[in-house]
């Protein structure tokens, strides 16, 4: 059996690669910190090594491997966290590199993200030959990770097979923080959601973006990188969907930016340095006022990435959800 390597295993997208290798025969050793959540890998034949995306000894744990999935990544909008953020997500991604070089590993996938590519202008749709100046991407979260995929970049043209994949918004289960996908369409199941933001985002079946990264390592080109994504949709028309799907009212009136924003300030300039937790991330805010939509039109040609109905991907996120505790059965009258 092939062994690879995945750092990452435990979040969403993770948890969802590890199942799809495993189906596909693949022997898998998953890297897991010592505080790591370890429900997204309950029950699955795996090695699981405990470890750090910055430790010395990462290459050894990697032994024995053939091929690597970096996954792994510190997601957070709030200001504060702009040192976690390079610390794991850049630095980490070079010391995964090294020791990836140094194990022997023969190819590694990187996942970074469409956030590294950012969004274009105006709303345009962007593809892998944009890329938004590092100075305009919208807070640390963004700017790290196009760091990060210049790691990957660095790497792969001093002659390391590294094949970078940038996935867009993924729906599906095994969402378990949530991400901020998944937070919508949780907040939509509380009955949390009275308005929305006029705002747009490509989103794709998680379980898609599993096979895309597996696609990669099996044809996809050393020093390239492939957007992982489906449909372009309005958040409006995503809360529609949610609403013939669970017969529950859709919000219909949006939320002008400048209010979400001003609580945003509030809440990190004013509060969060007088000890209060802050509840909306500024950098959050100001995001979801550009205009997120691209084109996954390589990744269908070279690698042949699937592209599962959104309905599809949401019926299984609402099921997940649900059966897991998230929201109350009975709060759903979902449609088959």
């Amino acid at each position: 059996m092939t062994r690879v390597f995945v750092t990452g295993g435990t979040g969403f997208i993770g948890a969802n690669l590890v199942r799809l290798l495993l189906q596909e025969g693949y022997s898998v050793r998953a890297l897991v910190r010592s505080e790591s959540r370890l429900e997204n890998l309950q029950g699955l034949e795996i090695e699981r090594v405990t470890g750090d995306l910055n430790s010395p000894q990462l290459w050894q744990q990697m032994q024995g491997c053939q091929f690597l999935f970096h996954v792994a990544a510190h997601y957070s909008l709030w200001q504060a966290d702009r040192d976690l953020l390079y610390r794991h997500n850049v630095l980490g991604t070079r010391n995964v590199l090294a020791a990836a070089r140094q194990a022997g590993i023969e190819r590694t996938v990187y996942t970074s993200s469409v956030a590294a590519i950012g969004a274009g202008q105006a709303g345009a749709i962007a593809n892998e030959t944009y890329q938004s100046p590092v100075e305009s991407l919208v807070g640390h979260y963004k700017k790290s990770k196009f760091w990060a995929e210049q790691e990957a970049l660095n790497a792969a043209q001093t002659g390391q097979e590294v094949v970078i994949v940038n996935p867009t918004s993924p729906i599906g289960a095994w969402d378990i923080k949530p991400t901020p996908t998944g937070d919508i369409i949780l907040r939509f199941l509380r009955r949390q959601m009275p308005f929305y933001m006029e705002t747009g985002l490509n989103f794709i079946d998680v379980q898609d973006v599993a096979w895309g990264h597996l696609l990669a390592l099996r044809q996809g080109k050393s020093g390239d990188r492939y957007i992982l994504g489906h449909q372009n949709l309005t958040l409006k028309a995503l809360l529609d969907q949610l609403a013939q799907l669970t017969n529950l009212p859709a919000p219909q009136r949006s939320i002008p930016a400048w209010l979400p924003l001003g609580v945003a300030w509030v809440d990190e300039k004013v509060l969060a340095p007088l000890g209060k937790s802050p509840s909306v991330p500024l950098d959050g805010v100001r995001m979801a006022q550009q205009v997120m939509y691209y084109d996954s039109a390589k990744a269908l040609q070279e690698l042949g990435l699937p592209q599962t109905p959104i309905r599809q991907a949401l019926q299984e996120a609402i099921a997940w959800f649900t059966s897991r505790g998230y929201v109350q059965e009975g709060e759903i009258a979902s449609k088959s």
